[in-house]
């Protein structure tokens, strides 16, 4: 057979950006539909364990499924009764929060009357305008579906991943009959691939979490700091959004604090515990319970963080990295698509990028 003139490399490109334009457009349009149906595939993979082995026992396929479900919710309840118990211990001390915000109100209106010669009626005004626009912004078109969304998609979760795990052989024959047979091993492997670096993440994704809200509670209470477990597990949930949620997490810390103890010391302690945690969870957690099944270098996750942020709020910030981690798979397994895998994994070495060029030497070198 005569053998296939490779496309250009242009070609090839602009079908990549033109697909990669596509689906963002269509994430975006769609994220009210799509966004809560992959929050319900993570969480599918993360239960299929558990529905296996209640099966496994003799369990009817219904039936494991609904005690899956019913295990995550138990456990769903118990950690936001905690988290509602420390919350009431805080509005119980409201009356002297609300005394030391005062206080530090005023502070700061003399500070800024001193410093910047802005009198006490023109920042009135500026606070009246801020104000203003606040009201304006939550009583418009978008704030009622602000609210009621992510009531929705709790209501709506619990039902796909129960269709998720029921219907989980005919999609993944599904999958598999969209592709040649010639391309069927290859697809179940990419499959395969995909549930383990799902599973690992999700389930390292919970342990991590654990770990560092106990450690953050842990060095919070050596502080002495109020609130150090309701802060720990803010932090920690927090923390799930790469990079950007320690920040902010630090930061919630710090002004929670600074309330009760504006000691410089305390509040400098405060954050010497986030990081001293971050750099344990960096460099220890993360490689020690995640594992490296995903290995996303930094760049790709900060923009990857940033970009589902834009497309989709805090849901896009939380998908973004097993978004990416699943398309590294694919990347790393479809031929034409090996760059792209490159450029989204961190441990690309000299000597992987002489394998994969003497791969495609010899490639080459079989008779089409």
């Amino acid at each position: 057979m005569p053998s296939v003139t490779p496309r250009p490399f242009y070609h090839q490109l602009s079908h990549n950006l033109l697909a990669i334009g596509l689906i963002l457009t269509g994430f975006y349009l769609g994220q009210d539909i799509i966004v809560p149906f992959l929050m319900a595939g993570l969480l599918a993979v993360l239960l299929r364990p558990v529905e296996a082995w209640l099966i496994r026992r003799g369990v009817p396929k219904t039936v494991a499924i609904s005690l899956a479900l019913l295990l995550a919710i138990v456990l769903l309840a118990g950690l936001t009764m905690l988290l509602s118990m420390q919350i009431a211990n805080f509005t119980d001390d409201w009356p002297k929060l609300k005394r030391n915000l005062n206080d530090f109100y005023r502070d700061t209106r003399r500070w800024v009357r001193r410093e910047y010669n802005v009198s006490y009626r023109q920042q009135d005004q500026y606070l009246k305008k801020a104000q203003d626009q606040t009201m304006d912004t939550l009583q418009g078109p978008g704030s009622l579906d602000a609210i009621t969304g992510p009531l929705g998609t709790l209501l709506i979760l619990p039902i796909y991943i129960f269709l998720l795990l029921y219907y989980r052989t005919m999609l993944i024959q599904f999958t598999i009959r969209l592709f040649a047979d010639q391309h069927t091993e290859r697809v179940r492997e990419v499959l395969r691939e995909i549930r383990a670096v799902i599973q690992s993440y999700v389930v390292g994704l919970v342990a991590e979490t654990a770990c560092v809200a106990v450690l953050n509670s842990v060095g919070l209470l050596i502080l002495g700091v109020q609130y150090a477990v309701l802060l720990g597990v803010i932090a920690a949930i927090m923390n799930l959004i790469p990079y950007i949620g320690g920040l902010v997490a630090t930061a919630l810390a710090v002004a929670v604090t600074f309330v009760n103890h504006p000691e410089p010391a305390t509040l400098a302690g405060v954050v010497a515990v986030f990081l001293v945690v971050q750099f344990i969870d960096n460099n220890f957690l993360v490689p020690m319970i995640i594992g490296t099944k995903v290995r996303i270098n930094a760049l790709v996750s900060i923009v990857g963080v940033l970009l589902g942020g834009a497309l989709a709020g805090v849901s896009g910030m939380f998908l973004s990295i097993p978004i990416i981690a699943i398309l590294k798979v694919i990347f790393d397994r479809v031929e034409g698509l090996e760059p792209w895998g490159i450029l989204l994994g961190d441990q690309t070495t000299e000597e992987d990028i002489n394998k994969m060029l003497r791969l495609r030497r010899r490639k080459k070198k079989i008779p089409q």
